[in-house]
């Protein structure tokens, strides 16, 4: 296989050594570009747009023609999985994502499938292959998945919710059936994932969007539990040879309490909110891992001259030179502009540098 023309990202994931700070950012693909906006509009729809193989690459594409991003990311959504499990999502503007057939009873649990990637989901390991010919090796290429706890989420409130009343009355009315939920959930990410290796993809990132919503005992039992067995199911490669394994990254919003569990998962980052101090977490875990993020999205509203100090404070809050990965704390705002986000980048480029 060709080498990567730019392999920082992957270096600052296996522990190795980088020249700078690599920089990717959460949805960088998205509303906040025109380009996206129009691309999206040609597509008909934010499902006819993920659904499409070449304009999911192209979207994929169009933040790194703007900007000298150190990864790209599969664009795709995560809940296409279950949405391929037979739920039949629909996304409505102004509404945001509903299932026409939630998950409410130990029936509907035992009804669902696990879906074949190169089936049901084929259009997005179409849209992998696509991007990484388009890529030409230039950077890394992430794929991703929702972690099985926030899918589970969306799949027993039928869509999006302020507390999540359904599915945390449901771990503790009937914890065996979300547990069979999540197990089967678990597989279909699994397989979902491993075929996105296998069509070429350089990292993983599991997105537990919704984990720091539960208590304690709770994160540890029905979120971070099948995050691991997620991790235990991937091929990602020998483990003897640093520079051809497969790199994973497990991210829970407000999880920075639980970042020495999520370590012992055997992934190689930890993606960490702006609520979370990335000094502290690297004293905690000892460089065992690599850590994303963590400036809060909310910065890039600032000045250019305050994004710059608000990078410079990220940079310092991590310390001296180490396994450190820039993002956000959470994904990019639609309204933020996009000159800003070349401040950012080129900020945490350029005072990183060695």
């Amino acid at each position: 296989m060709k080498p990567l023309a730019n392999p920082t990202y992957l270096r600052a994931l296996r522990g190795q050594s980088t020249d700078y700070t690599p920089v990717w950012i959460m949805r960088q693909a998205g509303r906040y570009l025109p380009e996206y906006r129009a691309t999206r509009e040609q597509a008909g729809s934010f499902l006819d747009l993920c659904r499409n193989p070449e304009l999911a690459c192209e979207v994929t594409l169009q933040p790194l023609r703007r900007f000298p991003l150190d990864a790209a990311i599969l664009f795709s959504d995560i809940l296409t999985v279950p949405d391929a499990m037979g739920l039949e999502l629909s996304l409505n503007e102004g509404i945001g994502p509903q299932f026409a057939h939630p998950v409410r009873n130990a029936a509907d649990v035992e009804r669902l499938p696990v879906p074949d990637p190169e089936d049901e989901l084929g259009y997005v390991m179409e849209a992998v292959r696509t991007i990484v010919s388009a890529l030409d090796r230039s950077v890394p290429l992430i794929g991703f998945a929702g972690s099985p706890w926030t899918l589970a989420t969306y799949m027993v409130e039928g869509g999006s919710s302020k507390d999540h009343r359904r599915v945390k009355a449901m771990i503790y009315e009937s914890p065996q059936v979300t547990h069979r939920l999540l197990e089967i959930t678990s597989d279909a990410v699994a397989a979902y994932l491993n075929a996105q290796i296998a069509a070429g993809i350089d990292a993983v990132m599991i997105f537990d969007t919704w984990g720091g919503t539960l208590g304690d005992r709770a994160y540890r039992e029905f979120s971070l539990a099948y995050m691991a067995r997620i991790v235990s199911q991937l091929n990602l490669g020998d483990e003897n040879d640093p520079d051809g394994r497969i790199p994973v990254t497990l991210f829970t919003k407000g999880g920075g309490q639980w970042v020495e569990d999520i370590a012992a998962t055997g992934c190689d980052g930890i993606g960490l909110d702006w609520t979370t101090s990335l000094g502290d977490v690297r004293t905690r875990l000892q460089d065992r891992v690599t850590l994303q993020g963590n400036m809060d999205p909310m910065s890039l509203y600032a000045s250019p001259e305050q994004i710059r100090a608000e990078v410079k404070a990220v940079l310092d809050d991590f310390g001296s030179p180490g396994r450190h990965v820039f993002n956000l704390g959470h994904g990019i705002l639609p309204d933020i502009n996009p000159d800003h986000v070349a401040v950012m980048i080129d900020a945490v480029h350029s005072l990183s540098r060695r």
